[in-house]
């Protein structure tokens, strides 16, 4: 069987799906939230998209109801979460690789059986009628045949399945080694919702206090916005693991610090509550957008955003600190961001160290004498971790690892070199967090 990304042959005569008159003469109900779906798994399997450009570039979306959009975004995240389970379930049925398109209602119709508890009769015939509205209905009866025979084993059909090996492409799984099962073993739900507090601020009632002061709420319990506190800017939505790069950098008052790469400005956050005089560096557009948008809900104006190549710009006199958040693979968020594991390549991990060096020699260089950085990724993979710390040694920084004391409320995160090393299978038992790498250093 190949490949679920693997190019495969389409149907020609496919149209926009609407509620139209199929090729039997008979009208097909649209259903906008499976729509939307198949435009996200296939632009994620198909084009290499991540899941919200996914989004953006389905028809079915642009006049959807938002709670639609938002059941979708649902479904298409549950397929790509279980993808390799649904394939192995599906291969006893198939004598043959289907096209593409026909794959992408088949998965959407197993996980719609086995992982999101829909009626099997509501499964079935909700996915037959989207191969109809996709211009595939010589394959109608086969949908229908082969989820039927899916729904005649039910949830049996999962035992005895190893899911969270089968759910993680191989090579990924390889490059975790030891990390791989704990990692894996979180990503079959959706995660829970971290809020960071403001200074000073109370945190919106009926959430947990974690280790590091965050504040947890389980997956789907709340709406942000809807949350007290919101409007006013006592805080934003931010990871556990994703607070320790600026925690560790320990920004001072009145010190001058950078965040380069700086959207969605979390960290930018923390960094302009310390006290810091902050310098916000992004370079796309929509991400600067994104950037002051969340800087002006929480009332830091006196933050300076700047729109610039962070490897290119260059502050008006050195700096006593940079957090250096690099772009990044970001294999660790992918219990938010399950698509990454299934548009990511071996040798997309070459192109972004490249990236990330370029970065890291301009952040060297922005440094006062005694200034220290902190390089950061959300990423598992060692090429952008624990192989660019030593890459930034080779420039001249100084490491300065991190001490017991500083980690000692997730001690397991310290790694024999004194970088930090978080991966979603640390505090499972509490929800997990997602994968960072941190490392500081000293400018010599």
């Amino acid at each position: 069987m190949k490949s679920p990304s693997s190019p495969a042959s389409r149907p020609t005569g496919r149209r926009p799906a609407s509620g139209r008159p199929d090729r039997r003469g008979g009208k097909v109900a649209p259903d906008p939230t499976r729509d939307i779906a198949f435009d996200i798994v296939e632009g994620v399997i198909a084009h290499r998209r991540m899941l919200d450009t996914s989004l953006e570039h389905s028809v079915a979306a642009r006049t959807a109801e938002p709670r639609d959009r938002a059941a979708a975004h649902r479904l298409a995240a549950t397929v790509l979460r279980h993808m390799g389970t649904a394939n192995e379930i599906l291969a006893p049925f198939l004598k043959r690789e289907p096209p593409e398109p026909v794959r992408v209602v088949l998965l959407i119709g197993v996980t719609q059986l086995l992982f999101l508890d829909t009626p099997p009769h509501a499964a079935v015939a909700t996915s037959v009628a989207l191969a109809r509205r996709r211009g595939l209905v010589p394959f109608a009866g086969l949908v229908n045949a082969v989820l039927r025979r899916v729904s005649a084993g039910g949830a049996e059909a999962l035992e005895g399945l190893d899911q969270p090996r089968l759910d993680v492409p191989a090579w990924l799984w390889q490059s975790w080694g030891r990390m791989a099962r704990p990692i894996a073993s979180t990503l079959g739900h959706e995660p829970p919702l971290d809020l960071t507090i403001r200074p000073g601020s109370e945190a919106p009632p009926g959430g947990e206090v974690l280790p590091n002061g965050s504040v947890r709420f389980p997956a789907g319990a709340v709406k942000v916005a809807e949350l007290p506190g919101f409007a006013e800017g006592t805080f934003w939505v931010q990871d556990m693991a994703a607070t320790l790069p600026a925690r560790l950098l320990a920004a001072r008052p009145g010190e001058r610090v950078a965040d380069l790469c700086a959207a969605p400005g979390g960290k930018t956050a923390q960094l302009a509550c310390a006290g810091a005089e902050v310098f916000a560096i992004e370079r796309e557009g929509r991400r600067l957008e994104r950037l002051r948008a969340n800087l002006a809900r929480l009332g830091l104006d006196d933050v300076h955003v700047v729109h610039a190549d962070a490897a290119e710009w260059r502050p008006d006199a050195p700096l006593d600190a940079i957090l250096l958040d690099a772009p990044c693979s970001a294999t660790g968020t992918i219990r938010r961001h399950p698509d990454a594991m299934w548009i990511k390549r071996p040798r997309d991990i070459a192109t972004m160290t490249q990236g990330q060096d370029r970065l890291l020699a301009a952040a060297r260089d922005m440094l006062r004498p005694g200034g220290r950085l902190v390089y950061a990724v959300c990423s598992l993979q060692p090429e952008e971790g624990e192989q660019r710390a030593a890459a930034a040694a080779a420039m001249g920084l100084v490491p300065d690892p991190f001490t017991e004391e500083e980690l000692a409320f997730l001690p397991q995160a310290r790694t024999p070199e004194g970088w930090l090393r978080t991966h979603p299978g640390m505090l499972g038992e509490r929800g997990g967090m997602d994968g960072f790498f941190a490392a500081r250093f000293r400018r010599a």
